[in-house]
């Protein structure tokens, strides 16, 4: 079977990736984060191309629905530079869009369990399996992995519905979820969640930002819990985007190391952490119970033995 990743120009093997960024941000838009804008397509491509000069191959932008994705740039940018760019679905925390963008985003149907100030699960689901299968708005490019986020140290009401969502299209598509933690914090829990409840295939959970948190121990019960951890910062000079740079909004619980139950159960799936950039919608991994879709491409995600990892080297940002 062939092993494909989705970029923004369409499936690529795996084994054509190169070294990969697997992490980061060409462009950026949040009102939680004035003045620190990345939408310059010149300089965008201008870093791709020192990216490349370096040995570079692939970079994986991490920014999700409504914060400046500019997928249409993304496709002209790696058609032009050579570098193959994966573009992402998804919704991050609350703090990072404007209400009117959550309102639209809430009940869609009348008895929706969503209040309308948060987003409907429903409702999010099939924007992200539009954007993996048919395209990005009017763009035409497909997205190749779904971007979540954490709170600190837990998941919210929001993140319990986004993740709701971005499991859901998981088990349709097959694409892998890649999830902002904040500060580093709540891995376990979000395993729990994904994982557990949810049945996301562990080794299609990529765990972003694991290295901001000091303790190491619950670093490593993701890993044997099956979560992909993606260890990066920005370069020298390069802003840290998101709410980590600002600082936690609220209160921390105790976050010491445990080994998630649920998780420890989902091993079935799990992927080697030497593949963490996988991230083309392929055949949906097994899932029991109802709502298992069919929305693949009759492909296998997870990249061959070729693909090299290397986060945080060309692209700037951190969110």
């Amino acid at each position: 079977m062939v092993n494909l990743v989705r970029t923004v120009l369409g499936d690529v093997p795996a084994d054509e990736l190169g070294i990969c960024d697997a992490h980061d941000h060409l462009f950026l838009r949040s009102p939680r984060l004035p003045g620190q804008e990345l939408d310059d397509p010149e300089r965008a491509a201008g870093q791709l191309e020192a990216f490349r000069a370096l040995g570079g191959g692939t970079v994986v932008q991490w920014t999700p629905y409504g914060m400046g994705r500019r997928a249409a740039d993304l496709a002209a940018l790696s058609a032009s530079t050579g570098v193959h760019v994966v573009a992402a679905t998804g919704l991050h925390q609350a703090a990072h869009y404007a209400p009117e963008v959550l309102h639209q985003l809430g009940r869609s149907h009348p008895g929706s369990p969503a209040p309308a100030h948060l987003p409907d699960p429903a409702r999010l689901s099939d924007l992200f399996v539009a954007e993996l299968a048919e395209g990005i708005g009017e763009s035409g490019v497909r997205a190749g992995m779904i971007k979540v986020a954490g709170a600190f140290h837990g998941v919210d009401a929001h993140a319990r519905r986004t993740m709701t969502a971005a499991a859901e299209a998981h088990h349709r598509t097959g694409a892998p979820i890649g999830v902002h933690l904040e500060l580093g914090t709540g891995a376990l829990d979000v395993l729990d969640l994904l994982c557990g409840e949810l049945e996301a295939a562990p080794g299609r959970v990529l765990l972003g930002h694991l290295g901001r948190c000091p303790d190491g121990g619950a670093q490593r019960e993701a890993g044997r819990a099956g979560g992909v951890p993606r260890l990066r910062r920005p370069l020298p000079g390069q802003p840290r985007h998101g709410l980590a740079a600002a600082g936690p909004a609220g209160g921390a619980r105790g976050g010491g190391a445990r080994r998630s139950a649920a998780a420890r159960r989902r091993h079935d799936g799990a992927g080697d952490a030497g593949h963490a950039v996988s991230a083309a919608p392929g055949t949906p991994p097994a899932r029991r119970g109802p709502g298992q879709g069919a929305a693949g491409h009759g492909t296998d995600h997870q990249p061959g033995p070729g693909v090299r990892l290397r986060a945080g080297v060309g692209a700037r940002g951190a969110a």
